[in-house]
């Protein structure tokens, strides 16, 4: 099974090519880590994050590691994305940048990753968008 990770990135927002670089790595890993939780390894306190090893993940890890950057031109696309890929199970994380460096203070959304899963799962929700 094919499987990939997309990203989003809204592009009505002029942000600088390294702020859309950094959001992009945010979302890219935020998604991987979505489903990860904190395991106590002693009794002593010290504990460790565990990222379930899904078949999605597995296959993404030994196949191409294909990552796929895309265009979206307005918050509310951002949203209609993140609807689609939660009602077809696809994991996604839609990142919401605080504004300290841009956007004048104001949280504002900036791109969403899917996956990794299969590529004709996401392909239903992104298949039209066009290449960053």
């Amino acid at each position: 099974m094919e499987t990939k990770q997309v990203i989003v990135m809204r592009t009505d927002l002029g942000m600088r090519k390294g702020k859309m670089i950094a959001q992009g790595a945010h979302a890219c890993m935020a998604a991987v880590f979505k489903n990860s939780f904190i395991q106590p390894i002693d009794g002593a306190g010290h504990d460790q994050k565990v990222i379930p090893y899904t078949p999605d993940l597995e296959n993404w890890f030994n196949e191409c590691f294909t990552k796929v950057c895309l265009k979206a031109t307005s918050e509310e696309m951002l949203l209609d994305i993140e609807k689609q890929a939660n009602d077809l199970g696809i994991v996604n994380f839609l990142i919401t940048d605080a504004g300290k460096t841009e956007f004048k203070g104001v949280p504002t959304r900036t791109c969403i990753a899917l996956g990794p899963a299969p590529v004709e799962l996401i392909d239903q929700v992104t298949g039209g968008l066009k290449l960053l």
